[in-house]
């Protein structure tokens, strides 16, 4: 996939740099030619050696006293694809600003290749609104996020800043160069159940894991699209432009907003139908008796997509306790170009697992059942299906 290919792998100062050693290797493995570029703090890290060992070449650290005249510009023109990993919350910082204080930095501002950045921090620091800021920065000069995911962390912590596996970073190098089905598309996708607070503990909700719009959003990218993921949970580490929100009226200004740039449209989140119309503003107390809590509807996010001039094609979710005839009567009633009904009935499939059986309804009324398959490969199928249905596919 990568033979030939140029890439330019940087390493910043944080516990995670010692995934980039293997990182290297799955780079080098994948055919392509490997430099790296080192942060003073990454070797105390990630011994320099090691990474040149790996590639064959020494890691670059110094701006000067080198034999480069301009080692920055030199990297920068010789690379097809440059990665940062780990990218710390200091590095994630002066990309975003454009700070040319070291030689990873002063390489990113002189290269025109495609960045893949993988974030890598304790949890409170990736949630720092200055991080925030960064990152949105970084996505929004067109640069290609991986991660970080949840899981253990240094100093014997759990949480959210976990660099993402070499082998999610390796895929998004990748797909940089893939002329996938989705090539050159935009697509948004929206995941996981909205909550309708009640008072500022207590919500109106559902069982939604976002374990299918997340499959959806990996497969797309993997297609080659460009992919926007609305979401109310955690997003999968990917190359992913992630849009977090909780209501259905955050859900539908998010997509409101943005579906008009795009393709493809795939509404895979459960957003709750009803909400408190009048939400307490202090916690609901027990001995005050049960509340009377009067609904109103919320804003029906697919319709208002479904009503825009210029729609993308639009692919509807279904979650189905019977027969597939409501589906069918939903597919008609928003107008969607595919339905896809998923059994949430099924202890196998639906909410919270990992499987999932569904029914593709097509604008006709036409059915066609699909067997129960993981949820990554429902999405696989999916998107087969619909890149043959867009313009210039086979149908």
């Amino acid at each position: 996939m990568l033979t030939g290919r140029r890439i330019l792998l940087a390493v910043s100062g944080g516990v995670a740099a010692y995934k980039a050693a293997y990182l290297a290797r799955r780079l080098v493995e994948a055919g392509a030619e490997v430099r790296t570029i080192m942060t003073e703090s990454a070797t105390r890290f990630l011994g320099p050696q090691t990474l040149a060992a790996v590639t064959g070449v020494p890691p670059e650290i110094e701006m000067f006293d080198r034999p480069s005249v301009s080692p920055h510009t030199t990297l920068g023109q010789w690379a097809e694809a440059m990665v940062v990993a780990p990218a710390t919350a200091a590095t994630l910082a002066r990309i975003a600003h454009g700070l040319s204080e070291d030689l990873l930095s002063a390489t990113v501002l002189a290269t025109r290749a495609p960045l893949v950045v993988a974030p890598a921090m304790h949890t409170e620091m990736w949630e720092h609104p200055a991080t925030q800021r960064s990152i949105a920065i970084v996505r929004g000069d067109g640069h290609v996020v991986v991660g970080p995911g949840s899981g253990a962390l240094a100093g014997g912590d759990e949480g959210r800043g976990r660099m993402a596996e070499p082998e999610e970073i390796l895929a998004a190098v990748e797909a940089l160069f893939e002329d996938g089905p989705l090539a050159g598309r935009t697509v948004l996708v929206t995941a996981g159940g909205t909550r309708e607070p009640i008072d500022p503990v207590r919500y109106i909700g559902n069982r939604s894991s976002g374990k299918m719009g997340n499959a959806i959003a990996l497969a797309a990218a993997r297609r080659g699209a460009r992919v926007v993921l609305v979401t109310t949970v955690e997003a999968p580490a990917g190359p992913i432009e992630v849009v977090p929100v909780e209501t259905a009226e955050q859900m539908a200004e998010a997509v409101w907003s943005r579906a008009p740039g795009c393709d493809v449209a795939v509404f895979a989140a459960a957003v709750a139908d009803f909400r408190p119309e009048a939400p307490s503003g202090g916690k609901l107390k027990r001995a005050d008796g049960p509340p009377e809590i009067g609904l109103e509807p919320t804003p029906d996010v697919l319709r208002g997509v479904a009503a825009m001039d210029d729609r993308p094609f639009l692919v509807g979710f279904a979650a189905e306790t019977g027969d597939v005839a409501e589906a069918i009567a939903k597919g008609k009633h928003e107008r969607v170009d595919l339905l896809v009904a998923n059994d949430v009935a099924r202890a196998d499939s639906g909410f919270g697992t990992d499987t999932n059986a569904v029914t593709l309804v097509a604008p006709d009324g036409s059915t066609e059942p699909w067997p129960l398959a993981t949820k990554d490969e429902v999405a696989e199928r999916l998107w087969d299906r619909v890149a043959s249905l867009l313009p210039g596919g086979e149908s």
